[in-house]
């Protein structure tokens, strides 16, 4: 699949995004011209605002239910447009109804076929998986638009099982939760985590290997394809190893030589 162009839309309330060096490392990296533009809905309309109300999800194990949302869910989210900051706990929406409201926002008169467009949000996407019968967060709704959401990279991955154990065995005992979180510091990402501008590279990968080749994700541990499950795995594949193996490589390698010769 051939790029001419790679948009990428800045998300202001996640500073470690730093689109700017963002924009200069995909450039390198796929050797296609990089744009940087605004957060996706700084110009949406009122009809925006009621559409992303409406994929609200509010059962997590019942497939995607359009949801009525009130005046002032439609006006919080018209809120969100000027101020992406302005939260209201975590609230979960369907990754593809996200994906089709987002879509809607590209102007289509500045862009063609062969542009890429990758849209950054703090909002937390999540699609319904039919195996287990619930929605699972997500930090990746690929295809193009492809959509990667930072809330979805720090609370979809889990946190080390024995965090869990311990937050449960002593849930009711009066247990400061914040002294767990202080045991387990550093195993997993937290939020304006520093880590966080590094490892949202490997899921740009994912998003931009998705779309040329059909496969987003890799087996291998050692390679920034994985589709990480665990915080420790996606530390290690992202930060430790950093890399995309060997197959991985020449296959951007090959894709390049020929995205280069089609120009």
């Amino acid at each position: 699949m051939r790029i001419s162009r790679i948009f990428i839309y800045d998300e202001p309330s996640i500073p470690e995004l730093s689109i700017d060096s963002l924009a200069v490392w995909l450039q390198n990296t796929f050797h296609v011209t990089t744009i940087k533009r605004e957060n996706i809905f700084k110009n949406a309309t009122d009809d925006a605002a009621y559409e992303l109300a409406s994929s609200r999800i509010f059962n997590m194990r019942q497939p995607f239910q359009r949801h009525s949302p009130t005046n002032e869910e439609v006006e919080f989210e018209r809120q969100t447009f000027q101020n992406t900051s302005k939260v209201e706990n975590i609230v979960p929406y369907d990754g593809f109804e996200f994906q089709k409201i987002v879509t809607s926002q590209i102007s289509s008169d500045k862009t063609c076929a062969e542009d890429f467009h990758l849209i950054f949000t703090n909002k937390l996407t999540c699609t319904f998986d039919s195996d287990d019968y619930r929605y699972h967060g997500r930090a990746l709704i690929g295809a193009n638009p492809s959509i990667i959401s930072t809330t979805g990279i720090i609370e979809a991955p889990a946190k080390p099982r024995e965090y869990y154990i311990e937050l449960m065995a002593n849930y009711g005992q009066g247990l400061n939760v914040e002294s767990i979180k202080k045991k387990y510091q550093g195993t997993y990402l937290e939020y304006h985590d520093s880590r966080l501008g590094e490892i949202i590279k490997g899921y740009c990968l994912q998003a931009l290997f998705y779309h040329i080749t059909g496969e987003p994700f890799c087996d291998l541990l050692d390679c920034r394809l994985n589709n990480a499950h665990w915080q420790r795995d996606l530390l290690y594949s992202q930060i430790e190893c950093g890399n995309l193996c060997s197959k991985h490589s020449e296959i951007l390698k090959n894709w390049i030589a020929l995205n280069d010769l089609n120009c």
